[in-house]
């Protein structure tokens, strides 16, 4: 048996191991690795085909989801705003495959002016709840790409 199982059996408060901790170091930066990839690819997929969409309306009808009060001050009409929004999506969606860091703040800040503006218009408040959680994950996820680019830099 190993040391932490030693310890665990006899109660006592003995440190794991060296190679104890490595290996649990080695899991647990195997476990963030899969989680980051998990965020990146869903914050590269999700506004990319959301923005494809913006083209086709096949998920929804976008357009309801506009502010009334801001579909007055646009300088286009709803139809070319949301197309606009889509290209805006599409792009984010790839800058965060490239640059995983930088996209994800793009997406959670992006995600935090729909909400806001869901918030405003006093529509649909459970997507705009849904909106601030998925920007807090992408957050996460440019929080996980510092990290690790800080730990590669220490290596």
């Amino acid at each position: 048996m190993d040391t932490t199982a030693n310890s665990a059996i006899a109660g006592s408060t003995q440190r794991p191991s060296t190679a104890a901790r490595a290996h649990s170091t080695d899991a647990g930066t195997a476990k963030l690795a899969t989680i980051r990839l998990v965020l990146r690819l869903t914050f590269t997929v999700v506004p990319i085909v959301a923005g494809l969409d913006k083209f086709t309306n096949l998920l929804t009808n976008w357009e309801a989801y506009l502010n009334p009060m801001l579909v007055h001050v646009l300088p286009v009409g709803p139809a070319v705003f949301m197309k606009v929004s889509g290209v805006i999506e599409i792009l984010a969606g790839i800058i965060v495959f490239y640059r995983p860091r930088i996209g994800a703040l793009i997406v959670s800040a992006w995600l935090v002016a729909i909400a806001l503006s869901l918030l405003a218009s006093g529509h649909y408040l459970d997507v705009a709840v849904r909106d601030l959680v998925m920007a807090v994950s992408a957050f996460t996820l440019a929080s996980l790409t510092q990290a690790v680019e800080l730990q590669r830099q220490r290596e």
